[in-house]
């Protein structure tokens, strides 16, 4: 094969991963000579503050794989079309595209051929050579391979921007089943120990992906609960530092095993996960907190958990915008983490108003039902039977 008949193979084989973003990562510029640049914005069709759009080479080293993971479509006993790379041209590949202005960064997992360590040698390669013969400064992101030797992770993180390690499955009777030949306890090894070299490297002020670690959880494949994946990916938060879990919906594969289901699950179940994990990071929600809004474990679709949660809890509302606690306006509806905090700083100086929240949020209308305002104070809203058809519609995919 030549190398543009490879290309579609590997791009497309690598579309199933979706923790590739470089949010978190710092700012670089190519010293004189050399190539690329990124910005702290992020990558892999992301959108900067001035609205460019940045974008990365996302592809496998190769999609021959020792390992038959049931979900995988480049397993092993997969009939699918193979190919591989050479480290000299994924690095070939990189720096023309960008030099062409197709990407900002590169993305790179891989099958594992030989063994899980020359794999792993093979990825840490490109990375090296990308930064130390081409000078490039742009975004990098290795996933890394959780059987590999510690110290190939750690050659890697000096190159990479970002490391990432799939935990794939929130339950390890899961993986067990579906992934005979990958061990929770490797893969969490392999997280604790790349979250340590983070920390030591950020307290020495020295390089080692600067841009932290991620995983992925495919979400779906096995009968595990939205809470189930949730609470997986809270340990993960704390007991790595994580900087971002990735949901991925399960997608159906040819020649599946019956093991898996047949079809794949809502999309939107993805977006309410996500959704979760921004509560859980950054509103001061608990796990306990979305447990006691769902039904049987699973968040609700039709509504954002937020909502969901207010519409379970009326007894802690109306809050005052004028005296509430922080915590309890983050758990308005329709209140952002950035209007909470403009409303704080704001009625320091003066008593709020509805109008003044109607500036500060765009989700004013969603929240004026839990809110009291200087001259708003009626619970009629928030007591009526239809509260949810009266506010749903017009937020079905919104954040909060």
């Amino acid at each position: 094969m030549t190398l543009f008949e490879k290309l579609p193979i590997l791009a497309d084989a690598a579309k199933y991963d979706a923790s590739c973003a470089s949010s978190g990562g710092p700012k670089h510029k190519a010293k004189q000579g050399g190539l690329g640049s990124t910005t702290g914005a992020g990558i892999c069709h992301s959108y900067t503050p001035d609205g460019r759009c940045v974008s990365l080479l996302k592809i496998l080293l190769t999609n021959y794989c020792l390992y038959d993971c049931a979900y995988c479509i480049n397993r092993r006993s997969s009939n699918v079309r193979r190919a591989r790379f050479s480290v000299d041209e994924v690095v070939t590949l990189t720096t023309e595209f960008y030099k062409r202005n197709y990407i900002e960064g590169l993305f790179l997992s891989s099958g594992i051929i030989r063994s899980a360590d020359y794999t792993m040698e093979q990825m840490m390669l490109v990375a090296k050579k990308l930064r130390r013969e081409h000078g490039f400064a742009g975004y990098i992101h290795l996933k890394t391979i959780p059987e590999a030797s510690p110290w190939l992770i750690e050659q890697a993180g000096l190159w990479a921007d970002r490391l990432s390690i799939n935990l794939e499955l929130s339950r390890e009777t899961s993986l067990r089943k579906l992934a005979p030949e990958k061990n929770a306890e490797t893969i969490q090894f392999a997280m604790r120990q790349t979250g340590e070299r983070i920390a030591e490297a950020k307290k020495e002020k020295r390089r080692f992906s600067p841009a932290g670690q991620s995983t992925q959880i495919i979400v779906g494949a096995d009968d595990a609960s939205d809470l189930d994946v949730l609470r997986s990916s809270s340990r993960m938060y704390e007991k790595y530092k994580l900087k971002r879990v990735y949901y991925s919906g399960f997608s159906p594969i040819p020649d599946a095993s019956k093991a898996l289901p047949v079809k794949a699950p809502p999309l939107v179940r993805e977006h309410r996960l996500y959704q979760a994990d921004w509560l859980l990071r950054y509103y001061e929600f608990s796990i306990e907190d979305l447990a006691s809004a769902s039904d049987d474990g699973m968040l609700d679709l039709g509504i954002d958990p937020k909502f969901a949660w207010a519409l379970k809890h009326r007894e802690a509302f109306p809050v005052d915008v004028n005296t509430a606690a922080r915590e309890m306006l983050l758990r308005v509806p329709g209140l952002g983490k950035r209007a909470v905090d403009q409303i704080i700083s704001s009625r320091r100086h003066h008593r709020l108003r509805a109008e003044d929240i109607r500036r500060l949020s765009p989700g004013f209308k969603r929240a004026l039902p839990f809110l009291i305002a200087a001259d708003h104070h009626s619970t009629a809203l928030l007591d009526r039977l239809d509260l949810r058809s009266r506010i749903a519609p017009s937020q079905q995919l919104e954040l909060f």
